[in-house]
């Protein structure tokens, strides 16, 4: 009997044993999975594409000896730079354009330009009119001198240009008018067809709008919405796009 009782608090010690060992194990588990539940989420770390930075191409560097060089065509004729008195371009040819004169010459890329520019003006229903082009130095001179006779050289030196200082003595400026001629070298040329489709075109074909309005102080020259500069299609269309005169885009001012 006593042996009986014995084993049944032997069995029942295992059991309470068991049940107490199962619990703790479970409140392990338990306790493992709330700590699994605290990790963060790791996700993959996907490295971006890094795409290459685009190359940069520096800006053209403009050769200033190519302002003071009688054979470019970015040769400064201004004020302040002059143009030896015996000076002739080479290559001076006639272009095959309307002009109110003969024996008009230019230099002889700035002559197939005119002609293309003009040749394109038709086919817009523009009629252009070459007036004047190039000048020699003692022609110019004459001119100058007769204006100063009649103006007075403070009056005369707004819109005519020394001898040496003359545009047109290099042979890479023209003067250009519209069909009737009753606007030519005057300021109403800029509310014509013409005069529009110039401001508009010219550097479609290599030329530049040399004395705009509103830049007298800097081109030292009243506003000559008839007088074209030839600099070639690429500079001239740079030109044009940043609404600068000749000398405020290559920042020569001195």
């Amino acid at each position: 009997m006593n042996k009986l009782i014995v084993s049944i608090i032997v069995l029942l010690l295992i059991l309470l044993a068991l049940g107490l060992g199962y619990r703790f194990f479970n409140d392990d588990l338990n306790k493992i999975e709330e700590i699994k539940e605290d990790i963060p989420v790791i996700e993959e770390i996907i490295e971006p594409t890094i795409e290459p930075e685009p190359t940069v191409e520096p800006e053209k560097t403009i050769n200033t000896d190519m302002f003071y060089d009688l054979d470019s065509i970015l040769i400064l004729v201004n004020k302040k730079h002059d143009l030896p008195s015996d000076y002739e371009p080479s290559d001076l040819v006639k272009p095959n354009v309307k002009s109110n004169k003969s024996g008009l010459s230019l230099r002889q890329e700035a002559a197939l330009a005119i002609e293309e520019m003009f040749n394109k003006a038709l086919e817009d229903d523009i009629t252009l009119v070459l007036g004047s082009s190039y000048r020699s130095y003692s022609y110019q001179s004459k001119l100058y001198n007769n204006y100063v006779a009649k103006d007075g050289e403070e009056k005369a030196n707004k819109y005519s240009a020394k001898p040496g200082q003359s545009e047109h003595q290099t042979g890479l400026a023209a003067d250009i008018s519209d069909a009737s001629g009753a606007n030519y070298l005057k300021q109403s040329f800029k509310d014509t067809p013409e005069g529009i489709w110039l401001k508009d075109n010219a550097h479609n074909f290599g030329f530049i709008l040399r004395y705009p309005e509103g830049k007298e102080e800097i081109t030292g020259y009243m506003f000559e919405p008839w007088h074209f500069r030839y600099v070639g299609i690429e500079e001239a269309t740079k030109i044009y796009n940043s609404n600068l005169t000749f000398e405020e885009y290559y920042n020569i001012l001195d």
